[in-house]
């Protein structure tokens, strides 16, 4: 067989099956070297069709749809929380000012009460800009970077430089965890690189989170309480955190 008509077939595969291994490969061409068949496999990455893993591939087809079908589990997650919320943050847009909205699925409910007035939104979430992107007049920016599949967002050294560049007059952050020693944090380097960026440009500081974010701790750290000016929460928020956003003297919503 032909290397032509080999990764034809191989591409076949790997949208019947899914993912296979190399093993499987080399029983279905066994006049193919392990060697050879690899570099079908890493043609085919190159390709931006799969996803080398040990022993194997991945077609990339099946990460998108599993990492899409995640973060619409986190969306649908304390989803009348997530709109409380974003109901509560809306109301401290300003007509006319420049707002920073971050990635998360919180910030989806915010995007949806924004309303539809002048002002200039930059994002790092891709579903942010395209739910933004509904509303008629508002000037809508989303920054580059490498796409983060799992978050719908972009981060990277471009991303840090264009932030570095505006001024924000209200930046509203999510947050993954929040805590009394570490403050708040997210999961990726790169997201908490930006997130502080954004938070030095910022002349309000808002962060926006569900009760159930209080006590969990994430590897970085972005801000400290003290750096925050706002917190918006759900009602369900407890006693012990409360007390320490109003004691850092931030306002508690």
């Amino acid at each position: 067989m032909v290397k032509a008509d080999r990764r034809e077939e191989i591409k076949t595969i790997f949208r019947t099956k899914g993912e296979i291994k190399l093993k499987e490969l080399e029983e279905r061409f066994p006049d193919c070297s392990s060697m050879t068949l690899r570099r079908d496999i890493k043609y085919l990455e190159e390709q931006g069709l799969v996803r080398r893993t040990r022993g194997g591939a991945v077609a990339m087809s099946n990460i998108m749809l599993v990492t899409e079908d995640d973060y619409q589990k986190r969306a649908m997650y304390n989803t009348k929380k997530k709109i409380e919320i974003a109901k509560k943050a809306v109301k401290i847009f300003q007509r006319g000012c420049s707002i920073y909205v971050d990635a998360g699925s919180t910030m989806m409910f915010l995007a949806r009460e924004i309303p539809d007035e002048y002002c200039s939104i930059v994002t790092s979430g891709v579903n942010i800009a395209m739910e933004l992107m509904k509303k008629s007049v508002p000037i809508i920016t989303l920054i580059g970077g490498e796409l983060n599949r799992n978050s719908m967002s972009v981060a990277g050294v471009d991303s840090a430089e264009f932030i570095s560049s505006i001024n924000i007059d209200i930046a509203f952050m999510a947050t993954s965890g929040f805590t009394q020693n570490s403050g708040m944090t997210c999961g990726t380097y790169t997201e908490c690189g930006i997130k502080r960026e954004v938070l030095k440009r910022a002349r309000k500081k808002v962060v926006m989170m569900d009760s159930t974010k209080y006590g969990k701790n994430m590897p970085f750290t972005f801000a400290n309480l003290e750096d925050i000016d706002v917190f918006v929460t759900d009602d369900d928020i407890c006693e012990e955190a409360a007390k320490l956003i109003t004691d850092s003297g931030a306002v508690l919503l």
